[in-house]
């Protein structure tokens, strides 16, 4: 069971190197890794040559998370811009980030030099241009990336990339990469250091010493260590949902344009767009263009995939045909930096979450911090990371977003967009009222119905159907559920919808 229906271009594998082994009560296992993405797979590989026994727990294949879902930019030129991140996190903070996310890219670059086809690594430049001709924002990012330590500079129109795009900051060693073949290569890297792979679905981990992990169709397992490496923590912590905020991104691939540079490519705009080339195991060159964010279960709009056609074919006109388009769920943490560390409600578990955009990076170097930290050694980007922290620089975006979550509240009073099960078509879904009850009732492709009380278990909220990907999505919190079984698709929820009866 994927997060999404839609279909990205990279290649995934269901079944990790050796199968998977089966989920046995008995002795305390030493490290279990849940999630088996690139946070997982790199905490597992990391800790694996430090000596330690893991197991990795996923419930249903390499990357089928939010990994495989990413457009795969490998960059330190962050999307919260460093003139943001300094007054947040203070100049020391900025350089910190940037070195973190630096140390990421050589590490993924190391692991590709070792893989016999590199998994389609390469050292490319980056740029960022502005969305609407201001180059204001771009003069700041470069003063305060230069600052943190990034190499940027501001380059005229047309320089080095189409004029079209206008003035640009050209940011150095940013990077990118096949993720697909990457995953393979990681999962069996973890099987040759001894690692284990386990499918099953982890409902709740609590923790203590040892830690329990209860899952979802399968005995209580016991370890000394949990990381949860699930994009967000999917048992019961206080420590990060409400510091953060879920967002739909959507990305379509199509033929690539004969004049683009190899490189990375971002914009100014609010949502803002990413572009990148793509080679594929075949020689075939891709186009790969991302962005027109929005809200979790907010603003559904199946127009977007068109308006990125659209947004494409304007600046690159020989690009596509677009064969490709899926979306991934970005986590946004009110302060720009992830969540990465110890769970304060929860001894010995370890969180990786609030990607920010940069899942690929945050993954990898969040899985070098909690290798540290779980080994007892110190490392300089704890604080910044700390799962606990307070926010208290972005106080403003924490109210506007927290009151967000709370305005969605409201679906439990307004009427219901329909009243009629009749007017479900095919493939389709719709919240109805039935008494105080709201009822999310999905009509799968043979005509059968399937409903489901609409309010998510985590907070409360009343689901709402996403067009696009074909499933229920929280506008509180981002929990998304599957549309035909309510299963969960991703966290914060434990729990996965509970079934109605419903009757035509």
């Amino acid at each position: 069971m994927s997060t999404a229906r839609t279909i990205p271009l990279w290649t995934s594998t269901d079944t990790p190197p050796g199968g998977w082994s089966p989920a046995t009560e008995g002795s305390t296992l030493d490290v279990a890794v849940v999630g088996a993405g690139i946070a997982g797979l790199t905490s597992a590989l990391v800790l694996l040559r430090e000596g330690r026994q893991v197991t990795v727990i996923e419930r249903e294949g390499i990357g089928a998370g939010e990994t495989l879902r990413t457009s795969a930019h490998l960059s330190n030129a962050l999307d919260d811009r460093y003139y943001t991140l300094a007054r947040q996190h203070g100049e020391d903070g900025a350089k910190l980030a940037a070195a973190s996310h630096a140390t990421a890219i050589d590490f993924i670059e190391s692991q590709c030099r070792d893989s016999p086809d590199g998994c389609g690594f390469a050292r490319v430049p980056g740029y960022l241009f502005a969305h609407d001709g201001d180059v204001s924002q771009l003069e700041k990012e470069v003063e305060a990336a230069n600052a943190a330590g990034v190499s940027a500079t501001l380059l005229p129109a047309g320089l080095q990339a189409p004029a079209l795009l206008g003035p640009m900051v050209r940011f150095e060693d940013q990077a990118r990469i096949d993720i697909g073949r990457y995953m393979r290569w990681l999962a069996q890297e973890v099987r040759d250091a001894g690692g284990r792979f386990v499918r099953a679905e982890v409902a709740n981990i609590e923790g203590d010493s040892p830690c329990r992990i209860t899952l979802r169709d399968g005995p209580a397992l016991t370890a000394r260590v949990v990381i949860a490496a699930t994009n967000v923590p999917v048992h019961e912590t206080d420590a990060t949902y409400m510091k953060q905020a879920p967002y739909r991104s959507y990305v379509v691939a199509g033929a690539a344009p004969s004049n683009l540079q190899d490189a990375l490519y971002w914009d100014t705009g609010d949502p803002y767009h990413y572009v990148r080339l793509f080679r594929d195991e075949d020689g075939k060159d891709w186009i790969i263009v991302g962005g027109e964010d929005h809200k979790t279960g907010q603003d559904d709009d199946p127009t977007a995939y068109a308006r990125l056609h659209e947004w494409t074919l304007q600046r690159f006109p020989d690009a596509g045909p677009f064969t490709y388009a899926w979306s991934g769920q970005i986590i946004e943490p009110v302060d720009g930096m992830a969540f990465i560390g110890a769970d304060p409600d929860n001894d010995n578990v370890f969180l990786i979450t609030g990607d920010s955009g940069n899942g690929l990076t945050h993954g990898t170097l969040g899985a070098l911090l909690v290798c540290d930290l779980v080994q007892g050694r110190d490392n300089p980007w704890t604080a910044l990371y700390d799962p606990a922290r307070k926010p208290v620089r972005a106080a403003g975006e924490w109210m506007r977003e927290n009151a967000n979550a709370a305005f969605q509240f409201r679906d439990w009073i307004k009427p219901a967009s329909i009243d009629d099960t009749n007017q479900i078509p095919l493939g389709g879904g719709a919240v109805l009222r039935r008494g105080v009850h709201r009822v999310a009732v999905y009509r799968s492709g043979d005509g059968a119905l399937h409903a489901f009380n609409a309010r998510c278990p985590h907070m409360g909220c009343v689901v709402r159907w996403s067009s696009e990907e074909k499933s229920w999505d929280c506008p509180c919190h981002g929990s998304r559920f599957e549309a035909a079984s309510g299963a969960i698709l991703n966290g914060p929820t434990s729990e996965p919808l509970a079934p109605m009866e419903w009757k035509e």
